[in-house]
């Protein structure tokens, strides 16, 4: 699926419309979670036909798209689903048990309750009866490359700078861009706090720090919104809810910057190998250690390797996952552990003489496993069978043969 999202500017009576859309959607969300918290063991089916109950009861559900309270329920069955999941695989810790929601900021429709202008498709036009109404599109992707029947979600989502309308067209992303020319290069990276990357082949990237060079201004915004709240008061002044306006404008003016930054060194990374190696790093347990952890949330590990595997499906190129046990304290050379402390950021090993930055070492590991990992994997949809034991060259070799002959 591609997402296309566009700014919008509503009017005041829109704005009010959009918010009692989100309000409804969240109402059909919470009242299906409690029928399945109240009645266990209904399935699907029944929360369907809940849903299509609350249209009949209230008139506000009604008046909102039947597709959009679907995709509420949609939600709830997600959440259930995940649960049961997690249940399933005896996931450690909290199961993730669904919670009611108190402050959703969406509201998505499928392919009904809405219609693009047919001539420039600059402008949408929400035809339930909320009464939200034509909205104009301001963004520089043009979305008259593709055909109506390709829109399968319109989701109205509301953020701390504004409105925004999002697209979600089916379309694979691989077919947007150009094979990219192989490089037959293979890089492995070591994310950390020192610098942000540090690869194989000797390069690094500092860590910008977004959030540590903005948090005085954000502890200022902060206070200034605390000195105007008013606790037991409601509703709250208009002042209070303007301070709380400005810090929610930094705040995620921060967190864009953070993703910008990553998604700039993912697609660096991607472009330049056709092999990237990184770890598999449990940043939630991570975040646990409270002297590290406003560090790692700084430093948007979790984005980033989500962008680099995106980009690496994208464009055709290979993203492993590596277990990161021992890539710090081994040493790249003669393979030795080497204790160290997380302060040293030198690697002397000892058994060979080999010494070099620590990340530098670990990064060197990580490509190491990560090609140990590819030279271990068969592939049979080929035809051909990758041997990595003596004994099984012949038994390859039939395989392939084999598999040729019954082709013919």
């Amino acid at each position: 699926m591609l997402v296309l999202e566009y700014k919008v500017k509503p009017k005041p009576q829109q704005v009010a419309a959009i918010e009692e859309a989100i309000r409804t959607s969240q109402f059909v969300r919470n009242k299906v979670l409690r029928f399945w918290m109240d009645n266990r063991g209904v399935g699907k089916a029944e929360l369907f036909r809940y849903n299509t109950a609350l249209r009949n009861e209230f008139e506000f559900v009604k008046d909102l798209n039947s597709h959009a309270c679907q995709t509420a329920v949609e939600r709830t069955l997600r959440a259930i689903t995940r649960f049961y999941e997690n249940c399933k695989q005896q996931k450690p810790g909290k199961k993730g048990y669904p919670k009611f929601k108190k402050h959703s900021r969406s509201v998505e429709y499928k392919v009904s309750g809405w219609k693009l202008d047919e001539s420039t498709k600059k402008h949408i036009t929400f035809t339930d009866k909320k009464g939200i109404g034509k909205l104009k599109l301001i963004g520089s992707r043009d979305i008259q490359y593709f055909q109506p029947e390709q829109i399968k979600r319109v989701r109205i989502v509301r953020r701390a700078d504004g409105y925004y309308v999002q697209f979600s067209i089916k379309l694979d992303p691989r077919d947007t861009v150009k094979p990219l020319t192989p490089t037959q290069k293979a890089v492995g990276i070591d994310v950390g706090l020192k610098f942000f990357i540090a690869d194989s082949q000797g390069n690094t990237e500092v860590v910008p720090q977004y959030y540590r060079k903005a948090e005085k201004h954000l502890n200022r915004l902060n206070r200034r919104k605390s000195n105007k709240y008013r606790k037991g008061k409601k509703p709250q002044s208009n002042n209070y809810h303007k301070a709380r306006q400005r810090s929610a404008k930094k705040h995620l003016k921060v967190s864009r910057q953070r993703e910008e930054f990553v998604k700039k060194v993912a697609l660096r990374l991607i472009q330049s190998n056709d092999l990237v190696a990184y770890e598999n790093l449990n940043v939630k347990g991570m975040v646990k250690n409270r002297r590290l952890a406003k560090s790692i949330t700084d430093a948007g590990w979790t984005t980033f390797r989500q962008w680099l595997e995106y980009f690496a499906d994208k464009y055709g190129k290979l993203a492993i996952a590596v277990p990161p046990h021992n890539t710090s304290q081994n040493c790249s050379n003669c393979g030795e552990k080497v204790e160290k402390s997380l302060s040293t950021r030198t690697h002397v090993c000892h058994h060979c003489r080999f010494v070099c930055d620590r990340d530098w070492n670990a990064a060197i590991n990580i490509l190491q496993k990560a090609l140990y990992i590819v030279g271990r994997t068969k592939i049979y949809a080929s035809g051909e069978t990758s041997s990595w034991l003596v004994g099984e060259i012949l038994l390859a070799n039939e395989d392939s043969l084999n598999e040729e002959s019954t082709s013919l």
